[in-house]
């Protein structure tokens, strides 16, 4: 009889289209994969890979195969969920997400704060900028500044984001109407691969001509500190502006860019103690914080 194991490492396997690639992402090594794989072969009495070139391929069983493991992991993760969600002790494992910016400008000193009132809980943050599957529990709860809240998780907003134009504090610009004046400036901005489509569209209606944007970068933070050091100016969130040292802010905050930060999680996963505490107090220390990240002076 096969095992849920058996599924995986044919699954590792047609991932990756080879015995290393799959030893990697399954943490054996190439012998014990290259070994399970001749088992379950012989055990089905069929080929489930043709070895060439270009690595191994499935065949029409391997096909079937690998579509009844993903059937099968999609089934186990969603139980996992559903258990965790039952969980009624504040510990264990929390797996938190989030980006660079708002992990360094506002959620480190929460999270320290966090670990030591529930001494319980493990925190394991991951930091990206692309949005991590939460159903798939490639985290448990995600901090997202974000402008809309995706319809398929259960979440809080915790404040609103505000945006404004930042330039360099050496450059004494004591008037500056982004109407009127942004097409006399060079600016930075974000590059094409991570653009957030709003500040890219502000920009180039107020900009216009595109040889103002002369340098772009795929990071929030290397594009306040390129503003701070002299390379033009910058459209950001003013909790990131205002901690940047080198750089002034040249408008009020934009109605127009204004974001909003939510605390997201699967909805099995909301009841579980640890979710429920950590955006619970994630929530209450975010919102001391709310004048920075609001703008309000």
């Amino acid at each position: 009889m096969l095992s849920w194991d058996d599924f995986r490492f044919i699954k590792a396997i047609a991932d990756a289209r080879s015995l290393n690639g799959a030893a990697q992402a399954l943490k054996v090594n190439h012998s014990t994969v290259f070994r399970r794989l001749g088992q379950i072969e012989q055990a089905l009495g069929s080929r489930l890979f043709e070895r060439g070139r270009a690595g191994y391929a499935l065949t029409s069983s391997g096909e079937e195969m690998v579509r009844l493991a993903e059937r099968i992991g999609e089934d186990v993760t969603a139980f996992e969920r559903k258990v965790t969600g039952r969980d009624l002790r504040p510990s264990g494992d929390l797996r938190i997400t989030t980006n660079d910016t708002v992990l360094l400008h506002l959620l480190t000193d929460v999270l320290v704060a966090f670990r030591k009132a529930y001494p319980g809980i493990v925190l394991d943050v991951v930091v990206s900028n692309t949005m991590l599957n939460l159903a798939r529990r490639d985290a448990d709860v995600a901090v997202r500044a974000t402008y809309l809240q995706p319809n398929t998780l259960s979440g809080r907003r915790v404040s609103k984001i505000a945006w404004a134009v930042f330039g360099p504090a050496r450059q004494n610009i004591t008037s500056f109407n982004p109407r009127r004046d942004a097409a006399k400036y060079n600016w930075v901005g974000f590059a094409d691969h991570i653009a957030i489509a709003k500040a890219t569209k502000w920009l180039k209606d107020r900009a216009g001509n595109s040889d103002r944007l002369v340098y772009k970068i795929n990071t929030m933070l290397g594009l306040a500190e390129a503003a701070a050091r002299g390379a033009g100016l910058a459209l950001l969130p003013c909790f990131v502006g205002a901690t940047v040292p080198g750089l002034a802010r040249l408008t009020p905050p934009l109605p127009e860019m204004e974001g909003e930060l939510w605390l997201l999680t699967h909805p099995d996963l909301r009841t579980t103690a640890r979710v429920r505490a950590f955006v619970d107090f994630c929530a209450t220390e975010v919102g001391k914080r709310r004048k920075i990240l609001e703008c309000v002076d």
